[in-house]
Parts: C-alpha cells; sequence; structure tokens
C-alpha cells in the first residue's frame, strides 16, 4: 500500500514543497478522546499471567510486557507486529474481554494491526531506539493511548519530553529516537494500535496538525 496514492498524502504535500517528515510535527494529540475510567476497567479481566515480556529484550532494563489484543493469526501467545504479515492480524480472545477496547477499536475507520496494551513498571525505562517504518510517510502508524500514566513518567521523542496524559490518543514517528523511563511508584500502561494509513487516518493527522482540509 503507497500513501501517496491517496487524496489524503496529496493533500499534506500539496500545502508545501517541504518533505511529509519537515511539513508533520513528531508528535499530534489526535482530536480523539476515551473514557480513562473505562479504559481503566478493561485492565480488571486481564490477568497477570496474561502480559508477557517484550521480545526487544536488549531495548529495555526492567519490566516492559504485553498483552496482544490484535496479533498475527489472533493468537494470544504472538506478541510480534511482523510488519510483512499485515493482512494476518486478527482479534485474539483476550479482547473479547474488553468491551470498551472494542468499541474505541471500531472509531477508527482505518485498517488495524496490532493492537496491544504496554505495561512499563516502576523503576523500568525503554532505553533510547528507532522502530522500522513507523511514521506516516511509511503508510504505517503507532497510536498511544494512554491508560494508565503519571507525572513521573518521562517520554523523550527526538530529544523533546512529550506528556500524555490519560485517555488521549497520540501519533509520533517512531522512526526518531525516543526512550520512556518510569520514574514512579505505579504502572505505565498504554493502549497502543498499529494502523495502516487510509485518507481518513490521512485527514486526522491532518486536521491535528492544523492543515487546510482537502477539498470535498
Amino acid at each position: 500500500w503507497n500513501p501517496r496514492e491517496h487524496p489524503g498524502w496529496a493533500s499534506l504535500h500539496s500545502q508545501s514543497t517541504r518533505s511529509v517528515h519537515d511539513m508533520l510535527p513528531a508528535s499530534l494529540k489526535l482530536p480523539l478522546r476515551v473514557d480513562p475510567r473505562r479504559l481503566q476497567s478493561e485492565l480488571e479481566p486481564i490477568l497477570e499471567s496474561d502480559f508477557l515480556p517484550h521480545f526487544n529484550r536488549a531495548y529495555y532494563r526492567g519490566d516492559w510486557s504485553v498483552v496482544p489484543l490484535r496479533s498475527i493469526g489472533g493468537r494470544a501467545d504472538q506478541i510480534y507486529p511482523d510488519p510483512t504479515r499485515v493482512t494476518e492480524f486478527a482479534d485474539t480472545p483476550l479482547l473479547d474481554r474488553c468491551g470498551y477496547v472494542r468499541e474505541i477499536l471500531a472509531e477508527f475507520q482505518c485498517p488495524l494491526q496490532s493492537v496491544r496494551f504496554l505495561r512499563l513498571t516502576p523503576g523500568s525505562e525503554i532505553k533510547t531506539h528507532r522502530d522500522f517504518h513507523l511514521g506516516f510517510e511509511d503508510g504505517e502508524v503507532r497510536l498511544h493511548i494512554p491508560v494508565i500514566t503519571h507525572p513521573e513518567v518521562e517520554f523523550i521523542l527526538d530529544g523533546r519530553r512529550v506528556v500524555m496524559d490519560e485517555g488521549e490518543c497520540w501519533y509520533h514517528n517512531f522512526n526518531l529516537p525516543h526512550s520512556v523511563a518510569n520514574r514512579g511508584k505505579t504502572d505505565r500502561i498504554h493502549l497502543v494500535i498499529d494502523a495502516t494509513v487510509n485518507p481518513w487516518l490521512a485527514a486526522l493527522l491532518q486536521r491535528a496538525a492544523g492543515f487546510p482540509a482537502a477539498p470535498a
């Protein structure tokens, strides 16, 4: 799938001759909001045994773990979001316990790939790294909705701290260097959604960035 073939992409490029990387901010708070209390209640039926250690063990220190809600083949033990198998993502049985998450996902009028709860426990940190092809220009984005967070969480993207509050929805260009440190005494848990850019999502990002809407 090539985002350059779609109206949303053309609209972004029509604003200027600069590259999309220069035009679209590295971080954007999207005009979407969820009920953080309802979202937090979705964690109640999730068992401690449902959290699986993140596969990128060299990237972190402490406890960084995953609850797969959509995965390749719909497997609850599959946590690697293989970018070469984007057509194979399916709901896992764990998503059946999370009715409000289903409501949230239904609001996204674009193809969804991996969906996960990601937990970083107190005192843990994710080291500075880059992800592969996870920016608007790649046609695939990773969106974060904080479920549980606090001021002692330090998320750094491209050398700048970004504060995300519970219930907000954020786009970040994860091709850029980023890191997270949980310096508090409680977990940091996010609902993380990988999505394919289509005209609807391109328009949403354009609106968040304050660009003029594309003509109908």
